[in-house]
């Protein structure tokens, strides 16, 4: 018998995500691949007939498989088929031991250990059944094998959670789910995956799908129960992944996946930003996205992992520390470069400058910004909504509130001599940027008019129909209004008024000016600016909120 037979041999290995770019039916792989190289290099006859007997194996599998198709799964046959498990695992555990250096002893164990791994996967359609996997100790000698000397045996393992924690699977019986990400966590799932992806290789196509797959995992989870993050990113989660990403390899499906990955981990997270920001994220995250400062993603895939890649770094700047480090890695230079350079990635920086410039803490940012010319960038963009910038789902509005928001932020923190510099460029050309913004003003300024006829029509119907306008509602409602362009008029009112209090008289009488010829009102002015006073804070200081409050009140006094 040959030993090549063995090596292209295919049995059927039950049912896998698929991924994009997968050519052949996913299930078939060469079971003990790194076995049967081992067997090769052993020498000399095979006395004992071992690879006559794999082989024989081999060829009964699909057979074997037929057979089972037709058992009904229930609670019984998974008992079974769990303590067949635990047998096996065993049998190959104790044959390794025995025999470390001849793997024609244990491989017809392996494989057995495959099949039944393979079998196993039935268990994903009976979620209320997980239970079992827990109370016979399943999971624990699963998670186990993640360390297998053969990563194809940890590869069949993880191909298994993986359909087991499908996400609609999950959803299928919360309460054996519950279970079953318990138990998961309870054994250091994050660790172990973590620690085996680590000695895969991508170049082999079935190890690069273990690691698509062990991502998979991770989502799952992640989406079932969003508080396990920040113990994932602890447990070398976040380490990997910004190894993975900043790997001087070509583009694919995994990279995209790490992206994807790493920006869930992100959200809403202060745990897992602060992590990032102290292993030195924040470079990686500007070094692979310096990429696109000249060259447009070469395919759609490779634009989202680029818009997954600057949504992590807008939910890294939500914390003050990782500022200063965007300011240290010179975050600011690359995104005004960005703006310059009018390729794909301008939207995306202009969002990313909002985040970094944004609050008291932004105080930094916003002055450096206008020590690299800044200014000279960002109000071009201000004075016109580049068609070229409406690229898929960009809209205007998007635009003009993150630069109505950057120059809203450059006034609140800048002082002395960076403010004169802001504010001279408003006189500029006969004050050409006040008329931008007194348009800009009415145009939002209908919009939420209309927002509030129609929120006003829908209350009115509510009170008629006997239904209470508790707070909730009336917080929806306020969210809609927001949504509908009444923050970005907040933005517009506040840059007028931060203007009209700056002490240049030419300014003031301009916004005043505009105002009357165009039947504006300072009083619906100064109700936008209360509203938005009322609304204020970062949620986290009662103080904040109190100052910040006072000091919008004390420009409107004088307004």
């Amino acid at each position: 018998m040959d030993v090549g037979e063995l090596l292209n041999y295919q049995p059927d290995r039950g049912a896998k995500r698929l991924r994009d770019d997968d050519d052949d039916d996913p299930r078939s792989k060469k079971v003990g691949r790194e076995l049967a190289r081992r067997l090769e290099r052993d020498d000399g006859e095979d006395p004992s007939g071992d690879r006559k007997k794999i082989l024989e194996k081999l060829m009964d599998d699909d057979e074997d498989a037929d057979d089972q198709e037709g058992e009904p799964v229930d609670e019984s046959s998974v008992k079974k088929m769990i303590l067949t498990f635990e047998k096996r695992s065993y049998k190959n555990q104790e044959l390794r031991i025995k025999f470390p250096d001849t793997p024609g002893r244990f491989m017809e164990t392996e494989l057995d250990l495959n099949d039944i791994i393979q079998e196993m996967h039935v268990i994903a359609t009976m979620p209320d059944l997980y239970h079992l996997l827990v109370e016979l100790n399943a999971v624990h000698s699963l998670l186990g094998l993640l360390s297998h000397e053969n990563t194809d045996i940890a590869i069949a393992v993880v191909d298994l959670l993986q359909e087991l924690t499908d996400i609609d699977t999950l959803h299928e019986s919360e309460e054996g789910a519950e279970v079953l990400i318990d138990s998961l966590l309870e054994g250091q799932v994050v660790a172990l995956l973590v620690q085996n992806m680590e000695r895969l290789d991508e170049q082999v196509k079935e190890e690069a799908d273990g690691v698509y797959n062990t991502l998979a995992i991770i989502e799952n989870m992640a989406e079932f129960r969003p508080g396990l993050c920040t113990e994932a990113a602890q447990q070398g989660l976040m380490q990997w992944l910004l190894k993975r990403i900043k790997a001087k390899i070509p583009f694919d499906a995994n990279k995209l996946y790490c992206s994807e990955i790493l920006a869930i981990l992100l959200q809403n997270n202060d745990s897992t930003r602060e992590l990032l920001g102290e292993l030195d994220g924040i470079d990686v995250l500007l070094q692979q996205l310096s990429v696109f400062k000249r060259h447009n993603p070469a395919t759609a895939e490779e634009q989202e992992m680029m818009e997954n890649l600057f949504d992590a770094l807008c939910s890294c700047l939500m914390l003050a520390a990782n500022r200063d480090r965007f300011l240290r890695g010179e975050g600011l230079q690359l995104m005004n470069l960005m703006l310059r350079e009018k390729k794909m990635s301008r939207t995306s920086a202009l969002k990313v400058l909002d985040h970094g410039m944004i609050g008291p803490e932004g105080s930094d940012n916003c002055h450096k910004f206008v020590d690299i010319l800044g200014l000279r960038t960002i109000f071009p963009l201000f004075m016109k909504t580049p068609k070229k910038m409406r690229k898929a789902g960009t809209v205007d509005k998007e635009h003009e509130e993150h630069v109505c928001s950057i120059i809203a932020s450059c006034l609140r923190n800048l002082k002395a001599q960076q403010r004169t510099r802001l504010l001279s460029k408003f006189t500029e050309n006969d004050c050409e940027k006040v008329d931008r913004l007194m348009e800009l003003h009415f145009k939002y300024l209908e919009a939420v008019q209309l927002a509030d006829k129609r929120i006003e029509g829908e209350k009115h119907d509510m009170v008629k129909r006997g239904e209470i306008l508790d707070d909730v509602m009336e917080d929806e409602f306020y969210l809609r209004r927001l949504d509908a362009g009444l923050f970005v008029l907040q933005l517009l009112c506040y840059i007028m008024v931060e203007i009209s209090n700056s002490g240049i008289s030419q300014l003031q009488q301009r916004v005043h000016q505009i105002l009357n010829l165009r039947g504006g009102s300072v009083k619906v002015v100064r109700h936008i600016m209360r509203e938005y006073a009322e609304n204020i804070g970062d949620g986290k200081s009662e103080e904040f909120k109190e100052s910040e409050q006072k000091r919008i009140m004390d420009l409107l006094e004088n307004f």
